[in-house]
Parts: C-alpha cells; sequence; structure tokens
C-alpha cells in the first residue's frame, strides 16, 4: 500500500472482495482525484463500519510539533527507499496548514502519479509529517483525491484480510500481509477541518499501510516468517545498493533482525 504503490495497477490487492461500492481500480498506488484533495465523508456509501475498538498508534500529547523548516523541500520529490533511516523517523504533527503543507501534498501527488502509486506517505519523500494522500482508482483526474493530515485509529474490526501488498519504497517486492478489513479514523484534511471517516476493502488497505509508515513501521514487518522469507534475498539486495549508493553501511540488516513489537491494532505480530 504502502505505499500501497504501493500497489501495482494489476496487483492482487486492488481486486476488492465482492460487494466492493469502489470503481475499477487502473494499475497504480494512491491517487488525486478530479476534484482537488476531496474528503470521504462518513455516510460515504463506499466504507462499511469497523466493528471493534482500538487503541489509537500514538498520542497526539507525544507528538512533536513539525516547524516550518519540516516543509521544506526542493522538488521534484524523490521515493525514499529502504533502509534510509528517514522511513525509521517518527513523523510529526502538523498545526500550520498554509501553502506550505497544500504544495507539499500537490508534489506527493505528482510523484505517486509518476510512480504509479495509488498512495503515499510524507515519510516516503523524506519528509517527516504525519500526511499522507491516496486515490484508490489510480489514474490521474479520476476518482477521489484524499488527503489525511495527522490522522488516528478510533477503530477496527476483528475480521482481519490477507492481501499482497507492494510498497514504492521497496521496489519490486511483494508480498502477503494480514490486516484488519475496517477502519474508522480521525484527521484532518489539508484545510485543517477535523473530520470522522468508516473506511472498508482497498481504502482501508492502504490507509493503514500509509499510516505504518508514519508511524516508522514497514509493511514486512507485519508478515508471518514464513512469508518474509520469500522476500529476505530482496530486501537484503536493497541493504546492499544502499551501501553502494551512499558509501554508508546499512542503517538496520534483516539478518540481524529480531522480531519487532509494533503497536496493537493492524495485526499483532
Amino acid at each position: 500500500m504502502a505505499s500501497l504503490k504501493c500497489l501495482h495497477p494489476t496487483h492482487p490487492l486492488l481486486l476488492l472482495h465482492s460487494g466492493s461500492a469502489l470503481p475499477a481500480i487502473s494499475n497504480r498506488c494512491f491517487i488525486h482525484s478530479s476534484s482537488p484533495y476531496r474528503v470521504l465523508s462518513v455516510n460515504s456509501p463506499r466504507t462499511a463500519p469497523p466493528r471493534a475498538m482500538a487503541k489509537p498508534g500514538f498520542s497526539p500529547a507525544q507528538d512533536q510539533v513539525a516547524s516550518p523548516g519540516d516543509f521544506e523541500f526542493v522538488p521534484p520529490l524523490k521515493i525514499v527507499e529502504y533502509p534510509d533511516p528517514k522511513l525509521r523517523a517518527k513523523s510529526k504533527r502538523v498545526v500550520t496548514f498554509d501553502d506550505s503543507l497544500k504544495k507539499l501534498v500537490h508534489e506527493m501527488f505528482d510523484v505517486m502519479y509518476k510512480t504509479d502509486g495509488i498512495g503515499l506517505s510524507a515519510p516516503q519523500v523524506g519528509i517527516n509529517v504525519q500526511l499522507m494522500v491516496f486515490n484508490p482508482v489510480g489514474e490521474r483526474g479520476e476518482g477521489e483525491e484524499i488527503v489525511l493530515v495527522n490522522p488516528r485509529v478510533s477503530k477496527y474490526s476483528k475480521k482481519l484480510t490477507l492481501f499482497n501488498e507492494g510498497c514504492l519504497s521497496f521496489p519490486g517486492i511483494n508480498a502477503d500481509v494480514k490486516r484488519p478489513e475496517s477502519v474508522k479514523i480521525d484527521a484532518r484534511d489539508v484545510n485543517g477541518t477535523r473530520f470522522s471517516v468508516n473506511l472498508s476493502g482497498l481504502p482501508a488497505r492502504i490507509f493503514q499501510h500509509e499510516f505504518d509508515h508514519l508511524q516508522g513501521i514497514l509493511f514486512f514487518e507485519r508478515m508471518t516468517e514464513e512469508v518474509l522469507d520469500s522476500i529476505r534475498g530482496q530486501l537484503q539486495a536493497l541493504e546492499t545498493k544502499y551501501e553502494g549508493m551512499t558509501g554508508l553501511p546499512s542503517p538496520e540488516k534483516l539478518e540481524n533482525r529480531g522480531r519487532r513489537k509494533v503497536p496493537v491494532g493492524f495485526g499483532k505480530l
């Protein structure tokens, strides 16, 4: 999801379960809509109410606040790949809703489209603020362009669903990940307006993948050891690639990884 490239247009994750009201999905990750930065309404027919309470992934009281300097960047944005330490940094809460935020949102959608994505989180472009963008349709100018700022999870379903996920920060890697089928979230839009929404199916999957990114959690940490073993060589190849490009040792090594404990709420490891 992640950035659910994070999902490719032909990716299995794009095949919604029966009964979904979402339009047919193309080959991309999360994208914009014909109307700038629309927000799904709480009563959207595309969602189903979650069935169980969840603990938020993190508390606003514990968040660092983003400063104007955190939004500085030189376009075009570039996708940050594993094992870059920017993917592990905790994202800061956004408190200023100005043109700098809107510019970042615009640039994130642009790089998402260009990399065939349907969703993208700010840490994936090296900016550690609590922001994600997505559009399950995956085509520029089609579907709904969703922007979520400072998202929190208030509920999630007990029912878990297995999907084959990919991620822009893990090029060419796809594997099965189990997550709750639906979630209820509280967030702000690009103008700072608070709202709540229920998501299910693909939108819920995308959100959870991107929400993990905001907490420094990567999708391979949600996989079973058996599934992880199937992509181990590809992950290690990315570590070697990082060392070759930077001249620095990889900040993390899969071979040294223990079982990393992640927050309760999106599939216990």
